[in-house]
């Protein structure tokens, strides 16, 4: 009996044991994986912030001569990236509106018909194009939206090129969370005589409605700092650009003009942190959208 006990006592000290070190190592792969953000945040914060004022949210990229002459003067260059601003919400706004509707109605399509072999092939397509790199879609804006359809580069071309983008994650987070639902829940709605539509506009896709928004959320996320879909299609613009057929600027694409011009490096920071900012408010709100609205069945 004693031998017996004292056996079982090694066994829970080992067991014990391996959980601890477990914990632990997790905790420190955890904490070393956090490090190069960390990291990132820093060196924007420290090199970004200088150059961040009013005047940077509400005025256009400065020119070559102005920067040069500021950066030679040791002063703040002047300008912003106001135009930039401008053109992201239109063309991530774009982007939404086309993709957000198209998105939700495949998801519930290939939750409602999970074992169909149209919808099959649907799920594939949206599968293999979540893995298409962004240069790519780019090019296919560029051949099917910018030289057929508008007839230029635009702020149109640019937001279904971001839009394509912008669908997997919708339709893939849609048909996740309607699969989730209690089937009984429907059942009920349509046993009281309410229609199939109804059922799914007033019961089913509220009740998902947190999964849903959080697959809208992190798709808007994923498109706002993209850049090579957008050099082929918006191009950019020096000004504020309000006219979807017109070539129009964004954050990214100002970063990019940045960068190849030495005496703007400084508004490559700034504009990063901002747009890194706003990045994060979008998985904040994400999160906070979910937690808010999450239902319990």
């Amino acid at each position: 009996m004693n031998i017996s006990t004292e056996i079982s006592d090694r066994n829970i000290k080992r067991r014990l044991l391996k959980d601890k070190i477990f914990t632990y190592g997790m905790i420190s792969f955890a904490f070393l994986s956090s490090i190069p953000l960390f990291l990132i945040l820093y060196e924007l914060i420290l090199k970004g912030y200088k150059q961040i004022n009013i005047n940077f949210l509400f005025e256009v990229a400065p020119d070559t001569m102005d920067a040069m002459i500021a950066v030679s003067n040791h002063e703040i260059i002047p300008g912003g990236i106001a135009n930039g601003i401008v053109g992201t919400l239109i063309i991530v706004g774009l982007a939404s509106i086309i993709a957000i509707p198209l998105g939700i109605i495949c998801g519930t399509y290939l939750s409602e018909n999970a074992e169909d072999r149209f919808a099959g092939i649907v799920r594939f397509i949206v599968d293999m194009l979540q893995g298409v790199p962004s240069i790519v879609l780019g090019v296919i804006g560029y051949i099917w939206i910018v030289k057929p359809v508008t007839g230029g580069f635009s702020a149109l071309a640019g937001s279904i090129a971001l839009s394509i983008m912008m669908l997997p994650s919708i339709v893939r987070s849609t048909e996740e969370t309607l699969k989730m639902i209690p089937i009984s829940l429907k059942e009920a709605a349509l046993s009281l005589g309410v229609p199939y539509h109804r059922v799914m506009l007033k019961v089913v896709i509220p009740t998902g409605i947190s999964g849903i928004l959080t697959g809208v959320m992190l798709g808007i996320s994923r498109i706002a700092g993209e850049t090579a879909p957008l050099m082929l299609t918006a191009l950019g613009s020096t000004a504020i650009q309000t006219n979807i057929t017109q070539p129009t600027s964004a954050i990214p694409l100002l970063v990019w003009e940045f960068y190849n011009d030495p005496n703007l490096v400084s508004m490559i920071w700034s504009a990063s942190l901002l747009l890194l900012i706003l990045i994060l408010c979008l998985n904040l709100g994400a999160k906070a959208i979910a937690k808010k609205w999450k239902v319990q069945y």
